[in-house]
């Protein structure tokens, strides 16, 4: 039986590239005191020897795992798997790793808040949207690394988001300028605590009517399980038997507010002749349904959220404060228009003055 092959050393790599092992060891770990004409003497003798850096061994040196912890509580969602398609290369081209944490219910979010399994094992967290309460975020401040909050706005800690608030807003102006006066918001409901983005959607619808002089009314908000049929199709009868029901339905997310399309289409109301529909984040299924929504990128706020993480990594001198706010736009389709028939009137005649278009 042939000896066990030899697997190569550090000290292989100096001889090779004609360096110190304290050389091989800077160049590896991407420290900037190695001239670029150095460094690629070494990673080439390091590829030709088919060398590899033990994970644990470099983490000795530097005090880090070269891991990112990213928690999540659903992998099932086009908005998490964009947004993921856009961080892990990013890390990944860093020379990180990204290690998920999935919780799904509030019993494994307890399991986890207890446990904290990265602690130790990750360089830094990425926690995406979750409403935490003060008890979850002092644990995680205790972690002693840096946790940036994603798809969510965190006072004094580091985050990166649309902002919901201004993107309803602008959509709710959006059906006040076709004429809309009577406005329903639909909510999508889910477990409590995950569900960050919903409570600042329906502030922004609010505050456009306000702003528009219209009263608020709690009968056109209505709740669905997100993209439920029957649930959403209970949450328009609401809408539709109250004595003024509404011209226009304004859906927290895009999901919801196609369902919503079909169910008016089962009760042959046509829209938006009937009902004009406006949704929020334009998923692939709004360009498919031609629905009108307001856009954002979560293939952006994945990058962004990386490049803050590499950051706060490298420089711990970096402000552990700041806030990566990426913005939103409405984009009208088919399925909003100008309110029809004698139902319609315009600003003036509402007795408000023009919105200001979003």
């Amino acid at each position: 039986m042939p000896p066990a092959q030899r697997h190569p050393t550090m000290a292989d790599v100096a001889e090779r590239a004609g360096v110190s092992t304290s050389t091989v060891s800077r160049t590896l770990r991407g420290l900037s005191t190695v001239s670029p004409e150095v460094r690629a003497r070494v990673e080439r003798a390091a590829r030709e020897l088919d060398f590899a850096v033990s994970r644990q061994a470099a983490s000795l040196v530097t005090g880090k795992t070269g891991t990112v912890a990213v928690l999540v509580c659903t992998l099932n969602s086009w908005f998490m798997g964009s947004a993921l398609s856009a961080l892990g290369p990013l890390l990944r081209a860093a020379g990180l790793e990204l290690n998920l944490y999935v919780i799904p219910d509030l019993a494994e979010r307890a399991s986890f808040f207890e446990r904290l399994p990265a602690r130790r094992n990750a360089d830094a967290l990425l926690v995406f949207s979750f409403d935490l309460t003060d008890e979850e975020s002092a644990r995680l401040d205790d972690l002693g690394m840096p946790v940036i909050y994603v798809s969510q706005h965190v006072d004094g800690r580091p985050s990166v988001y649309v902002d919901d608030v201004a993107g309803a807003l602008n959509g709710t102006r959006h059906l006040l300028n076709l004429g809309h006066r009577r406005i329903a918001f639909i909510r999508a409901t889910g477990a409590s605590g995950f569900c960050f983005s919903s409570s600042e959607r329906l502030l922004g619808y609010r505050q456009a009517l306000t702003e528009a002089g219209l009263p608020l009314d709690d009968d056109l908000v209505v709740a669905t399980p997100c993209a439920d049929k029957g649930g959403t199709a209970k949450a328009l009868g609401e809408l539709l038997s109250l004595r003024e029901p509404p011209t226009a339905v304004f859906a927290q997310q895009d999901e919801v507010a196609v369902t919503a399309i079909r169910a008016l289409r089962t009760t042959r109301m046509d829209v938006p002749e009937q009902m004009s529909v406006l949704g929020f984040d334009d998923h692939p299924v709004a360009d498919l349904f031609d629905l009108s929504t307001v856009a954002q990128s979560p293939w952006d706020i994945g990058r962004e959220a990386g490049e803050l993480v590499l950051k706060l990594i490298d420089d711990p001198s970096t402000d552990h404060g700041q806030h990566v706010i990426l913005p939103s736009h409405v984009i009208p389709r088919a399925t909003t228009a100008p309110l029809p028939g004698p139902r319609h009137q315009g600003p003036e005649q509402a007795g408000s003055p023009q919105v200001p278009a979003g």
